[in-house]
């Protein structure tokens, strides 16, 4: 067995590769790469270094009253979304399969801002049943919604099925926010109608989208695979999320709605790891790990741009990384491929709630 601090060393390598292997991906020459090492400001005036913080500073003349849903926000990314934007003045609805845990989040925000106006309520998204009750609970609220932040991830290491007998990660990562999105759009075309205040919903997506081959990219297959493999389920979760964000951009723009839906990544934010053993080696390879690894701030920091940046104004179906625009994949920018999973992850729904869903 190795002793530990070899077993430090050798784990994180492993980090670091990995790190470093999506960096490349993520960039497409090494001038790109260097520019994200460096946090050198893009054509936003931010860069990889930036904070959420930082990058809502100019937000102070935000329209009052704006209501955001933010899933996955009991912890990590979608903990500090809802953190900075409770703190910009923005009323959080914060949809919970764990009360408790979002109730401490809740608790924690509002130490820090006393006036942040949170409101937890349960949701599995797994689960259509519970997306639809939760839908109608927050409905009934009667309250705007402004925002919507597609965020909550699942990455299952082992093959699962949701209670609708899909894919867990494809069913939670994808399948929960297209209907959550779905049944929530009449809602902020009424309340971008009525204020005159711009809708934005915001697909949290990945790089590793672009790892997926469009062979591998079978509605059927991802619903109920023969053969699972953990990252390129992940993979093709999130290559949906963005095909949804662009397809439904395209139909807000047919229909002159006053909404906009863009996706974004969020980059590779750094992990729990736990520093029992201090030495020159495993200091150095933190320090390196460091340089590639985004703190949790610096993660949620393209979200909440183009969440609430008046930069961000009339922009729609387009791939953010960094808080600047950037290229998908030429699979995720098929615009009849968004409309083919558009219509099929429609029909599926449709199918299994015997709801109509108002084109």
């Amino acid at each position: 067995m190795l002793n530990l601090p070899i077993y430090i060393c050798v784990c994180l390598f492993g980090v670091i590769t990995l790190a470093w292997k999506v960096v490349i991906r993520c960039t497409p020459n090494m001038k790109g790469t260097m520019r994200y090492l460096a946090g050198i400001a893009g054509q936003s005036g931010y860069g990889s270094k930036s904070t959420a913080d930082q990058v809502t500073q100019d937000c102070s003349s935000l329209p009052p009253h704006l209501t955001a849903i933010v899933t996955g926000a009991t912890s990590g990314i979608g903990a500090e979304t809802a953190r900075v934007l409770a703190k910009r003045g923005v009323k959080i609805v914060m949809p919970a399969r764990d009360l408790r845990k979002a109730a401490r989040v809740k608790e924690n925000i509002q130490k820090e801002h006393p006036k942040a106006d949170i409101i937890v309520l349960e949701i599995d998204l797994s689960s259509f049943a519970s997306i639809k009750k939760f839908c109608s609970e927050f409905l009934s609220l009667e309250i705007p919604l402004n925002i919507l932040i597609n965020n909550a991830g699942k990455f299952s290491q082992k093959l699962e099925f949701s209670e609708d007998k899909f894919e867990m990660t494809f069913a939670t990562n994808y399948l929960g926010h297209f209907l959550l999105t779905e049944l929530l759009l009449e809602k902020m075309i009424d309340t971008a109608r009525q204020t005159g205040v711009e809708g934005r919903i915001v697909n949290v997506s990945s790089v590793i989208h672009s790892w997926v081959k469009k062979d591998h990219f079978d509605f059927n297959r991802m619903l109920q695979p023969k053969h699972y493999n953990a990252t390129r389920a992940y993979a093709q979760s999130k290559l949906a999320n963005i095909m949804h964000a662009n397809e439904l951009a395209t139909q807000m723009k047919a229909i002159d709605a006053n909404i906009t839906i863009n996706s974004v990544h969020p980059g590779i934010v750094k992990t729990g790891i736990i520093r029992d053993h201090k030495g020159i080696i495993t200091d150095s390879m933190f320090f390196v790990a460091s340089k590639l690894l985004k703190s949790t701030s610096q993660g949620a920091s393209t979200t909440c741009y183009v969440a609430l940046s008046a930069k961000m104004e009339g922009v729609s179906g387009r791939y953010f990384a960094d808080c600047n625009e950037s290229r998908c994949s030429a699979l995720a920018s098929d615009d009849s491929e968004a409309h083919k999973l558009w219509k099929q992850t429609r029909a599926l729904i449709y199918k299994r709630l015997r709801t109509e869903i108002k084109s």
